[in-house]
């Protein structure tokens, strides 16, 4: 019995000295000569302005998103000119979308489609402002994008750029394209649009799509995941699990639970998901974000690509088009919807 008691306290002690914090002494983080120049200008650039800002509506975020909106929306004409790609302006059943038409759209795409979802912590990049993404993948993959310029606080709240995306989808099915030629992607708040569509999708019974794509996507609101403690401070576009993202989805959430897999996919029902790819950086603070998803997958049975990058923060991939790193993302995203998706 002494015996008995004495491994059950072994057994407690050793357990609550597993579960004690681990100490890491400061230091500083060189930037690696293992990336492309211009992805070491990307990780030596010091964190990004105003990262923890707390605007606490929508209207204090649209001036926010507005400012912020300016820079990419005056580069946006070097990026379309240095890309062979033009931008359309369209409303698709009361929903604004840009069609984005690379030069030359492959042959083996010329019936296939993909729907994008801006990045931005559901408050930020309205307008052409959330085009890069889909310009990229227009560019690097040869395919026709629908970008979907979703509602956002304060002219809309949770699930608003959800409904936006499904009412898209649904519009390709109603005009006949084949749910298996049809993708759909996004980085960052658009990753996890791009995940809780497809669950939003299989609660309406709606046909899957043949692919998705889901960068270093908000899976996860509720800030549980390892790399929200070793990444902050070292991710220098989201910098704090405390910042402005978390601000800006507490906003667009609209006390709804952060738990409820439209907000969060990662405690969705994945089953039944079709082919994913998803990308993340090292140095990205939702980098757990991305693996936990990607395991999620796995143990569905689903056909699931994780793509880790040397020293990238969160999106680094979207901020230079110029950079090799940049086009193998696009390149290998493309490479994966050409796999899956229908001819």
């Amino acid at each position: 019995m002494r015996a008995a008691l004495t491994a059950l306290l072994s057994l407690v002690a050793t357990s609550a000295l597993a579960q004690q914090p681990l100490d890491v002494p400061a230091k500083q983080l060189p930037v690696p000569n293992t990336v492309s120049p211009q992805v070491q200008k990307l990780i030596g650039a010091p964190l990004r302005n105003n990262w923890n800002i707390q605007p606490k509506t929508g209207e204090e975020w649209k001036v926010v998103a507005d400012q912020g909106a300016e820079p990419t929306i005056k580069n946006l004409p070097k990026l379309l000119d240095d890309l062979k790609v033009k931008v359309e302006k369209q409303t698709i059943d009361g929903v604004r979308v840009f069609v984005v038409t690379p030069e030359k759209i492959l042959p083996q795409n010329k019936n296939r489609v993909l729907i994008h979802m801006h990045g931005g912590c559901y408050v930020l990049n309205p307008r052409e402002a959330g085009l890069p993404e889909a310009v990229m993948i227009a560019a690097f993959g040869g395919f026709k994008v629908m970008a979907v310029d979703y509602r956002m606080p304060p002219e809309a709240y949770f699930p608003a750029a959800l409904d936006d995306g499904i009412t898209v989808w649904k519009a390709l099915l109603k005009q006949k394209v084949k749910p298996k030629n049809i993708g759909i992607l996004g980085t960052s708040a658009g990753g996890a649009l791009t995940l809780a569509m497809v669950l939003k999708a299989k609660e309406l019974k709606l046909p899957m799509p043949g692919a998705i794509s889901s960068g270093t996507p908000m899976s996860d609101v509720t800030k549980a995941g390892d790399t929200f403690q070793t990444n902050e401070m070292v991710d220098n576009v989201l910098v704090s699990r405390d910042g402005f993202c978390d601000a800006g989805t507490k906003v667009y959430a609209n006390g709804r639970d952060f738990k409820d897999p439209l907000l969060s996919p990662v405690y969705g029902d994945m089953g039944g998901f079709p082919p994913t790819i998803l990308t993340s950086g090292t140095r990205d603070l939702l980098l757990s974000n991305t693996v936990r998803v990607h395991r999620k997958l796995r143990q569905a049975g689903v056909i699931a690509d994780l793509n880790v990058y040397e020293g990238q923060s969160h999106a680094h991939y979207l901020r230079d088009h110029t950079a090799p790193e940049t086009k193998e993302v696009f390149t290998d995203m493309g490479k994966f919807f050409d796999r899956h998706l229908g001819k």
